[in-house]
């Protein structure tokens, strides 16, 4: 996958879930968040990579400093026993060496500073338009959710009024049909005397 960038994270658009109960895909935003993970990880690999380039041009500095410190190495008898006793070995450097070595660490410690600010800025900005995008999708849902317990509303109580309203003719039939059933059994027995 190639590295995103901002305008990619910012105008990224997922595709509209077909209910509310669906939400948005899950395989699209799996495979964003994949993304932008790997993105982070890129920049944290070359943050890191450039701290020790700047930790090696500082402890070469420091070297050199030292080396132009001292005075011409003494001889000695016996051999060096580890690497840090050959750096004696090794010729004076200039004062151009010094001050090309200086500059060189800090360019380096500059762009490491310029690296580590770039990355601090972009996780805020990424941070502040997920907590955006957070706040936007439970608005949303918070409103579909409002507008259906309302319509859920607005429909069980024409269900009532419906209900009642079966009720009330179900007690006027029977009340109806009782009275004509009495009138029918009153025209019977009067019929019979």
């Amino acid at each position: 996958m190639a590295q995103l960038s901002e305008q990619d994270v910012v105008n990224k658009q997922f595709k509209e879930p077909a209910s509310i109960t669906d939400g948005y895909d899950q395989d699209d935003v799996d495979f964003f968040l994949d993304e932008v993970a790997e993105t982070i990880a890129k920049l944290t690999a070359e943050k890191a990579e450039l701290q020790e380039k700047l930790a090696r041009a500082e402890a070469r500095v420091t070297e050199l400093e030292n080396a132009q410190g001292t005075s011409q190495p003494q001889a000695s008898a016996s051999a060096p026993t580890d690497a840090t006793s050959t750096t004696s070995l090794a010729p004076v450097p200039t004062d151009n060496e010094a001050v090309e070595a200086a500059s060189v660490l800090a360019m380096a410690k500059q762009l490491h500073d310029q690296f580590v600010a770039d990355g601090k800025a972009e996780n805020a900005r990424l941070i502040s338009e997920g907590e955006a995008e957070k706040v936007r999708i439970v608005t949303e849902a918070e409103d579909i959710h409002n507008r259906t317990l309302a319509k859920l509303e607005e429909e069980r109580s024409l269900i009532e009024r419906k209900i009642a309203e079966l009720r009330d003719f179900e007690r006027d039939y029977r009340t109806r049909l009782k009275s004509y059933l009495e009138s029918l059994l009153h025209n019977v027995d009067s019929s019979q005397q």
